[in-house]
């Protein structure tokens, strides 16, 4: 009996390291075959030019500022938001139905596939603000709310009760608790909500060519908005699908592949950053 037991375990033990090397293999291996080819394909003038059919020359500078625009735009509207549905939820809603409702609602929404959000937005958004930057955004604030509103609530849900319970033994009011003990102590949550949403903007791109378009050219922030424009991940579709670049193409995907490590080492940073100064 003995026997079997060990050997059992050394099966599940087996059977975890090789799950655990597949996993990592695969990682390594998606993310050496676009580096090696893409990166070749980089240069400063690529990255800062934009592209002319005169010349034949490509560069994705217009997509990058349309990626900026959009990622500020939507994280300007999906904060208060998210983090004002949060604080509703959790400090000041008295009807658990209706809480239940709310967060149903939002775990619904975050199970939507993103084609169908660019069908919405386009036929909500762009057939008022046209087809542009800030249509793609409030398709994508809607996509990203769910994400915000969660982590920011799970983290309120973290904050002492006897926090809460000596500032108002103090003498302080409902919203003052809030604004000042509640908040300052969860702002772990909202950072984390935060980056998880930029990472979701940089990587979408289904919504994105229902509602803010393929256009290469370079424009204002003001005026950006207003103006359809690619990002980096319509970008690579127009390359690869339309135009056969595949150069190009895997230029952009090392970019994004760099941007989304990036991201996930910034989440890790922050979680462990805040971790400690709660602890201290």
């Amino acid at each position: 009996m003995n026997k079997k037991r060990k050997l059992s375990a050394l099966f599940i033990r087996s059977a975890m390291y090789l799950c655990c090397f597949i996993t990592v293999a695969l990682l390594l291996f998606m993310l050496g075959y676009v580096m090696v080819k893409g990166v070749p394909n980089l240069s400063l003038k690529f990255l800062t030019t934009k592209p002319s059919h005169m010349t034949g020359q490509i560069g994705i500078l217009p997509d990058i500022l349309n990626t900026v625009y959009i990622v500020l735009a939507t994280l300007c509207i999906v904060l208060p938001l998210g983090v004002g549905a949060a604080v509703y939820l959790t400090e000041y809603a008295t009807s658990q139905k209706v809480v239940s409702v709310i967060e149903y609602a939002a775990e619904t929404l975050s199970g939507i596939p993103s084609i169908i959000y660019g069908l919405v937005g386009m036929l909500l958004f762009s057939n008022h603000f046209g087809t542009s930057i800030l249509a793609g955004a409030l398709t994508l604030v809607i996509m990203n709310l769910p994400t915000v509103l969660r982590t920011t609530q799970e983290s309120l849900k973290t904050v002492p009760q006897s926090y809460r319970e000596s500032a108002f033994g103090l003498g302080a009011g409902k919203w003052r608790v809030i604004r000042t003990v509640v908040l300052p102590e969860c702002i772990d949550g909202v950072v984390t909500g935060c980056i998880l949403s930029v990472g979701r903007i940089l990587g979408e791109s289904a919504a994105l060519l229902f509602t803010a378009g393929f256009a290469h050219a370079v424009n204002g922030m003001i005026s950006g908005l207003t103006s359809p424009g690619a990002t980096l991940t319509v970008a690579l579709y127009v390359y690869a699908k339309e135009e056969g670049e595949f150069g190009v193409a895997f230029a952009i995907a090392a970019i994004l592949m760099s941007l989304t490590l990036l991201i996930n080492l910034l989440a890790m940073s922050a979680g462990r950053y805040f971790a400690k100064r709660r602890n201290v």
